[in-house]
This record gives structure tokens, C-alpha cells and sequence, in this order.
């Protein structure tokens, strides 16, 4: 009896492994690491002030909206990069994102939140020689921009995290910033944030399913208001985030 029980245990714990790739996993997902992610509201600042948001009502459609376009427009990116993880294969897909990105207060975010993403990824996980070889060579040669979207299937790639994991982070933290933003923007109190994103999980996870695995070939806007919306994020009288 006891000789079962072990080996049922054994069966449901992970691999030793799989362990350390967990804790980086992690890692790459908490608030604490330093990638500028919580200065940028994704629009929804702008779309307060211009009244496309009255209320805590419409906090839960802009949301599901904004994780659309994330899973249309930046996620072939995400899963392309991770699937490939080289210097070759970012140089294209941060190329063809620079000119896909029509906004730019959009633009400038994607590349704050790349470079720093990148800046960090390359000191922290030396382990990865290569992650640090390819920012030296582009920044030396100003060959590219660091587009958020790349660099983050880039990283997950090269530490070995599986692309399907990858594309699911990407738009967990999509939906952290956005109820963080939303909370400091005073739109919602902390424990109805937590509400909030515990409801729009099931529609994040089939959003993701939606249009995981595709490449970049089929990248595309489904929501074209939002991104005319972060657009005016520049011209606010007063603002609290950078885009």
C-alpha cells in the first residue's frame, strides 16, 4: 500500500528538471522584475480622458478588447520567436513589428518594455551567453529596435520554456498591467481588480487559444479604435503613464 502511494506521488511530481525552468518562468512574470511594464496603461488612460470609459462598467470591455488585439496583432510574434529563438529571426520579426505598430506612442512602449526586458534578461540569466551577445551586436550596430513582443518569445525560448506557456504569459501579464492600471487610474479598488481579472481568466484563456500558434503572416488588428485611442496619449493635458 505504502509502495503505491509513492509512486503515485512520483508520477504527479514534475521532473527535477523542469524545476529551474518553473522558478525562471516565474520570474519573468512577477511585478518585481524591472521591464517598465506598469508605466504603460495600454490606452486606457487616454480612453478615460476621451470618455470611451465612463465607469468601472466599461473597464471589463476594454479589457477583453485589449487582449484581443494583443492575441491578434502581437502574439504570432510572441509564438515565432520562441519557436525560433535567433539573432536572424529577431531582426525580422522586430523589422516587420516597427512597421506594423501604426501609433506611435504604441511604437515607443513596445520598444521601452523590449529594451528593457532585454537589458534585464541578458544580466540575469547568464547562463544564456547568447542573450547578452545579441544585445551587445545590436546595440552596437543600431540595426533594430528591442519590440516587447519578440524579446519576450526570444527569452522564453532560449531558456527552453515551451511556446505554448509563452504565448500564455505574454497575455497574463498583458492582463496584470491593464488591471494595474486601472487600479492606480482609480477606476477600480484593489479588491475589485482582483475580481475583475479573476472573471475575464476564461475569456483571456479562450482569446489565447483563439489565436495561439499562428505566424506572423497572419498578425493582424481586430479592435483598430484602440490603437487610434492610444494614440491620443500623447496630446493629454495631464497624464500618469507613459502610453
Amino acid at each position: 500500500m505504502e509502495i503505491d502511494m509513492e509512486r503515485s506521488n512520483n508520477r504527479k511530481r514534475p521532473a527535477s528538471n523542469d524545476l529551474p525552468l518553473q522558478w525562471s518562468q516565474w520570474q519573468l512574470l512577477d511585478s518585481i522584475l524591472p521591464t517598465g511594464g506598469f508605466v504603460h496603461s495600454f490606452g486606457l488612460e487616454a480612453a478615460l480622458q476621451t470618455r470611451v470609459i465612463t465607469g468601472p462598467e466599461d473597464l471589463h470591455t476594454f479589457a477583453m478588447h485589449v487582449l484581443e488585439n494583443t492575441g491578434s496583432l502581437l502574439l504570432p510574434f510572441v509564438y515565432t520567436a520562441s519557436k525560433s529563438p535567433s539573432a536572424d529571426t529577431l531582426c525580422k520579426l522586430n523589422r516587420m513589428l516597427d512597421a506594423m505598430l501604426t501609433n506611435e506612442v504604441g511604437r515607443k512602449a513596445s520598444v521601452a518594455q523590449g529594451s528593457a526586458l532585454m537589458r534585464v534578461a541578458a544580466s540575469v540569466f547568464s547562463e544564456i551567453p547568447s542573450l547578452k551577445m545579441m544585445r551587445d551586436n545590436f546595440l552596437r550596430s543600431g540595426a533594430i529596435s528591442f519590440h516587447h513582443a519578440p524579446i519576450f518569445g526570444l527569452v522564453f525560448g532560449l531558456l527552453g520554456l515551451e511556446s505554448e506557456t509563452c504565448q500564455r504569459a505574454f497575455m497574463f501579464i498583458t492582463l496584470r498591467d491593464i488591471i494595474s492600471a486601472a487600479t492606480r487610474l482609480n477606476v477600480v479598488g484593489p479588491l475589485g481588480a482582483a475580481v475583475l481579472q479573476h472573471q475575464i481568466a476564461h475569456a483571456a484563456e479562450a482569446i489565447t487559444e483563439k489565436w495561439s500558434n499562428r505566424g506572423v503572416e497572419e498578425a493582424c488588428q481586430t479592435v483598430p479604435l484602440l490603437d487610434t485611442v492610444q494614440g491620443c496619449h500623447g496630446y493629454l493635458f495631464s497624464r500618469l503613464f507613459c502610453s
